[in-house]
Parts: structure tokens; C-alpha cells; sequence
């Protein structure tokens, strides 16, 4: 019986399956696929059912997102390990070892992160893990840059869920994903969660993956990716930052979302970026914040040591 579950959401991306699918018959390491369609429009969940058959199918009624569908697969399963993937990922070989020998290093570990690399150009990196900043977004390491950088093994952030390994029973202490994010951030969030508790993520650059990107949304910046990604923005840090902490940093995070802002207004999307951060605010009643601990000092004296170090390297790297 295999101990390791491979998670793939699908929303109508039958065009990357086949090569998606066939980029796991390059792994060494025994598995069990569990899909969950998004209600595709495009006939994905029928191409799946029809030619491969071997893989168990959860078909959703409605689009749920993202967070739903990975922890459908999570319930779903009792194996020791899951990883979660990206219809638009394709697996380079032996990928899936490597993370699970890295995450195997140490007991503390919750996550391994992939190399992901991207996949109409070959020679740059789309992300060498992710890492937090004091401004309250995240920081994509390594993007647009050579794949011949970030060759060493390091502790991240988080872990991006387009191609990650997770402790299973870890997720038994922490919680799941917040399916309140549907989409975008929510492997910050749960990356975030499991600092809070003492656990870590990890890079592996030996587990490599070509990332097509945005491949649901249709591209890189676009009105429904630019408003939710703002509103999971607010959510990350009210959820994960006591008050004290919270009020720190408050200054931080204002100027930090002013930048995005900027950025969006110049891109002609000031008014998407605007709408999301106003839902973020206007629906935090929904958002359960996690319970402050005094035995968890440390580790929000750690993670907040993290946001500043994130940051600083943001500015100067």
C-alpha cells in the first residue's frame, strides 16, 4: 500500500492532463492519484474517467477552489504523505523522491518545496520557494532568474502548493487549508499556521517541475486573480498575527498593500486591487483568527524575525 497520495484540483484544464499524467510515470516512488474536478466545463472529468481509470475521481458539482479540493483529497486519504499539484505542472524525473528524502531529514519538517521552473523557458526559474515579507505579500524567490542558482537545500517560508510535499499527520495538529481563500495564498496561510506551531518547510532543488502558470485563471494578472489575491492578503496576517504583533506591524502592512497598489494602478488594474482589499476587510468576521499561545512565543518572535529578514532581502537581493 502506497504511503504517498498525489492531490491534483483540476478547472478545465484538459489541454496540460496528458502531459501532466504522464510526467508521473517518471517517479520512482509509489503512489495514488486522487483528482477532484472543479466542475470543468471542458470535458476534463469524462477524459479522465475514460483513459485513466487507475486514478480515483471526485467530481464537484460547482467550482470550489482551490483550498476545497485539496482538502477533499486530504479527507479522502490516510497515507503518510500528500502531495499537492498543479494541472499545469509537469514532473521532472524522480521529483516526487527527492522531496519525500528531504522532507525525511528532519520530523519537524511540515512541507518540501519543489524547484519550479518555467515551462516556455526552460533556462529561468518561476520559484525557489517562498518566503513572507513585514509588507504582507509574498516574495517568489529566484523568478525570471537562472535555473543554475538556488542549487542548496534551504528552510523557506512556505512551501508553493502548485508542487508540494506534506506531512499528513501534520495537518491532524495544525488544520487543513482555509477553504475561506478559495484560491491564491492559502499555502502561505497553512505554511504560516504550521510556524506558529514549531514545524518548517523546506527546499529541495533536486525535486524539479516545469510550471506553465496561471493556467486556470488564463494569465498572470487578471481581474479575478488580482481582487482575490488581495483579499487573501488582508486575511493572512489578521488570521496568524496576535494583536500586539498585529498593531507592530501595522504600518508595514499598509505601506507594503500601497506599493501593490501602485503597481496594479500603472497596470490598470488599481480598481481589482482596490475591490479585493475592501473584501478582505469587509468579510474578516469570517476568518477564524488562530489562538494565541504564550508556549508559542518563540515562534512568533522567530516568524516575525523572518518577516523582516524577507523583507530587507527583497530590498537589496
Amino acid at each position: 500500500m502506497p504511503d504517498l497520495t498525489i492531490i491534483i484540483p483540476n478547472f478545465n484544464g484538459k489541454s496540460f492532463l496528458k502531459e501532466c499524467f504522464n510526467s508521473l510515470k517518471n517517479q520512482n516512488y509509489p503512489f495514488e492519484v486522487i483528482i477532484i474536478d472543479n466542475a470543468s466545463t471542458d470535458g476534463s472529468a469524462d477524459y479522465i474517467s475514460n483513459n485513466y481509470p487507475e486514478f480515483t475521481l471526485i467530481r464537484n458539482n460547482t467550482n470550489r477552489g482551490f483550498a476545497v479540493a485539496v482538502n477533499q483529497g486530504i479527507k479522502s486519504t490516510d497515507t503518510e504523505y500528500v502531495f499537492s499539484m498543479n494541472n499545469d505542472v509537469v514532473l521532472e524525473m524522480n521529483c516526487i523522491s527527492n522531496l519525500i528524502e528531504c522532507l525525511k531529514k528532519n520530523s519537524n519538517y511540515f512541507a518540501a518545496s519543489s524547484k519550479m521552473i518555467q515551462y516556455h523557458n526552460k533556462t529561468k526559474i518561476d520559484d525557489a520557494g517562498d518566503e513572507y515579507t513585514i509588507l504582507g505579500y509574498t516574495q517568489k524567490v529566484g523568478n525570471g532568474k537562472s535555473t543554475d542558482l538556488y542549487q542548496s537545500a534551504r528552510e523557506i517560508f512556505s512551501a508553493c502548493a502548485g508542487a508540494a510535499l506534506y506531512r499528513r499527520d501534520i495537518f491532524d495538529v495544525i488544520g487543513l487549508f482555509d477553504e475561506n481563500f478559495f484560491a491564491y495564498m492559502e499555502d502561505v496561510d497553512i505554511s504560516y499556521r504550521a510556524k506558529i506551531y514549531g514545524y518548517k518547510c523546506i527546499y529541495c532543488p533536486k525535486a524539479v517541475v516545469y510550471h506553465v502558470g496561471s493556467a486556470t485563471t488564463g494569465s498572470k494578472y487578471n481581474r479575478f486573480k488580482i481582487r482575490l489575491a488581495a483579499r487573501n492578503n488582508v486575511y493572512v496576517p489578521y488570521k496568524n498575527m496576535p494583536w500586539p504583533q498585529l498593531a507592530f506591524n501595522f504600518l508595514f502592512l499598509i505601506f507594503g498593500f500601497l506599493i501593490k497598489y501602485l503597481f496594479f494602478l500603472k497596470n490598470g488594474h488599481g480598481n481589482d486591487y482596490i475591490t479585493g482589499l475592501k473584501e478582505g476587510l469587509n468579510s474578516l468576521n469570517k476568518i477564524d483568527k488562530i489562538e494565541y499561545k504564550r508556549e508559542r512565543l518563540n515562534n512568533y518572535i522567530y516568524i516575525e524575525w523572518l518577516l523582516i529578514k524577507n523583507t530587507v532581502k527583497n530590498i537589496f537581493l
